[in-house]
């Protein structure tokens, strides 16, 4: 990831994926290092958009409308603490380029060195606002392909993925739940 010999395999695996993927430097401002197609296709927002800008872009609308995200935005910085847990998981509204929301279940992982640094922050995002359980079911069974993959790319560099992917109990529900947060979102909108 910092040594050109990394750098080439990571992108490719990242373009590959079947999933939307994004990878942020674990320092500053947590700036996007690189994302792939899926994440651009998913949110409208082309790489050079993203790069070098912490992913907090995605919770405003071009229009200017915000989500409350309080629970996740919790989530999301409980995460980034030092001490705190190796992945996260959690719904959260975002906005596509075009300013059209959408429920996230964002996932991330610390990407650790063998000395404990954390040295990147892997994320995969995946819009479960209109979608079904098994379509969910899917992308968990990718995602953990992915995060599988991923691990034998990184050795040898000095970096891991820190935890692994946890479950969700249930599907139904988190879909469910999104799809009223982006119903309450649309009716307040003030389009």
């Amino acid at each position: 990831m910092t040594s050109a010999d990394l750098e080439r395999p990571l992108r490719e695996f990242f373009q590959n994926s079947r999933i939307a993927l994004a990878l942020a430097r674990a320092d500053g401002d947590n700036e996007l290092a690189l994302v792939n197609t899926r994440f651009t296709s998913l949110t409208g927002y082309a790489e050079e958009d993203v790069v070098g800008r912490n992913c907090r872009l995605l919770q405003e609308s071009a229009k200017g409308i915000r989500a409350d995200n309080a629970v996740a935005k919790d989530s999301i910085h409980e995460f980034l603490r030092p001490d705190g847990p190796a992945t996260v998981r959690t719904p959260i509204v975002n906005f596509r380029k075009d300013g059209a929301p959408f429920v996230n279940l964002l996932f991330m992982s610390k990407l650790k060195s063998a000395s404990g640094k954390v040295s990147y922050i892997f994320a995969s995002q995946f819009d479960v606002s209109r979608t079904h359980a098994e379509m969910l079911n899917a992308y968990d069974q990718q995602l953990s392909r992915t995060l599988k993959g991923l691990q034998p790319l990184l050795e040898g560099h000095d970096v891991m993925v820190n935890g692994t992917l946890s479950t969700i109990a249930n599907s139904t529900a988190v879909i469910a739940q999104a799809k009223l947060t982006l119903a309450e979102l649309e009716t307040n909108a003030p389009y």
